[in-house]
């Protein structure tokens, strides 16, 4: 694992800080063509992503459709009785009577083509901004696809095949398969280290069964943080949460962990598990949960834990840039809020419907969560801890990621 010296940390936060809280509303891809920063967001039982400005009022741009190639995707499904029979356990499971048409998505580095993973499809698909058809498509092992995450340098994508245990690496502009790994059961979110050494994937375990009672927790698989080296894809260490839980006096709680963010130094993990109205502070050093935050409960919610959308009663998490504050998608108690990361005090509980992700906004004044309720994103200063605006979206937005398109970049034609 990396080793952190203080000099060095300093020097990470002070360059992660210049280059995410710059407004950097435009950059240059390698051909020398000017690129716009924007936020994208996808709308997963729509099958498009909606394009936003990066920063201020967070306008509409454009939107782009992920599943142009639908027919030929549902041909093949109807045409196999094991790829229609998940297809629809999907669909009446996690996809709560709707298909899963985009899970994740970044941007190439050009900021010619958007990569999308597509968990009804099973698959990673490659589509250019500029025409919408597809580059390319990486059918991923089993029958789901899930969250994904993009390296360092933009170069590659690691994206959770979720029926399979299994995270695939791909090279994000041919979608030729770098290398894959093996995980916990149902594999999650994926994190690049900063310098790109590392990847850390969550897995979270069965979520959409009903055997949520804290008694049951065992029938919930195998729920583990594997962390691998990103060159050779060999696993380098294994984090369970469920021994530091306990020994925490906390052996009700799920160590099934969500949404994730480090630290800027990377010293520090605060992280969102099943059930839990809150999230935990985990040290990387001494290898323990240093603290718990408890938010608070929205009276309307049940107790009721096979009510919770795939067992995440809070789901998504951000950070500052200047590591201050955090921002957390109370996601089944209808608000979000930014949290002081020093005192752990809860800012105004901004009202929310059913926030299913939180990121940052392209200048790191902004949090902005999906409003999978609504249909639309809404924006949080992290200064005041106040709404700034709420913009429409398509059906079900869920993740939110900063990207970049070329400047001049209008929809394709239909």
């Amino acid at each position: 694992m990396p080793a952190f010296r203080p000099g060095h940390l300093c020097a990470l936060a002070a360059a992660v800080a210049l280059t995410v809280t710059a407004p950097a509303t435009t950059a240059t891809a390698a051909d020398g063509a000017a690129l716009r920063e924007v936020l994208f967001v996808g709308n997963n039982w729509d099958g498009t992503a909606d394009v936003l400005k990066s920063t201020g009022d967070l306008a509409k741009i454009g939107r782009i459709n992920v599943i142009p190639d639908k027919d030929a995707r549902m041909a093949e499904i109807n045409a196999d009785p094991i790829k229609w029979i998940y297809f629809m356990a999907i669909r009446n499971g996690v996809g709560e009577g709707h298909d899963q048409f985009v899970d994740d998505m970044y941007t190439t580095p050009d900021g010619a083509s958007v990569v999308v993973s597509r968990p009804s499809f099973a698959d990673v698909v490659s589509i250019n901004l500029a025409t919408g058809a597809i580059n390319w498509r990486f059918p991923v092992s089993g029958y789901r696809s899930d969250h994904m995450a993009v390296s360092p340098d933009g170069s590659r994508v690691a994206v959770s095949a979720s029926t399979s245990n299994t995270v695939h690496v791909l090279d994000i502009g041919t979608g030729k398969q770098l290398g894959k790994f093996a995980t916990g059961d149902k594999p999650h979110e994926n994190i690049f280290t900063k310098d790109g050494k590392y990847i850390y994937n969550m897995a979270i375990g069965d979520v959409n069964t009903a055997t949520d009672a804290p008694w049951l927790d065992w029938t919930k698989g195998d729920r583990r943080i594997t962390v691998v080296d990103a060159t050779t894809y060999q696993q380098v260490k294994v984090i369970d949460m469920r021994p530091k839980l306990d020994a925490l006096g906390l052996t009700d709680y799920s160590d099934a962990v969500r949404p994730a963010v480090f630290s800027p130094d990377e010293s520090k993990l605060y992280f969102q598990v099943s059930f839990f109205n809150g999230f935990f502070e985990y040290d990387l050093a001494t290898d323990k949960i240093t603290r718990t935050k408890t938010l608070p409960k929205n009276p309307a919610t049940s107790d009721d834990r096979t009510t919770y959308v795939n067992d995440s009663r809070h789901h998504g998490i951000s950070m500052s840039p200047d590591g201050t504050k955090l921002c957390v998608a109370g996601t089944m108690d209808d608000y979000a809020t930014v949290v002081n990361r020093t005192t752990l005090q809860e800012g105004p509980l901004v009202t929310a419907s059913k926030p299913y992700w939180a990121t940052v906004s392209g200048d790191g004044k902004l949090c902005v969560v999906s409003e999978s309720g609504t249909d639309q994103v809404t924006a949080i200063d992290f200064a005041t801890g106040r709404k700034t605006v709420s913009v429409p979206v398509g059906d079900h937005p869920q993740r939110v990621r900063l990207a970049h398109v070329p400047a001049n970049w209008t929809s394709p034609a239909s």
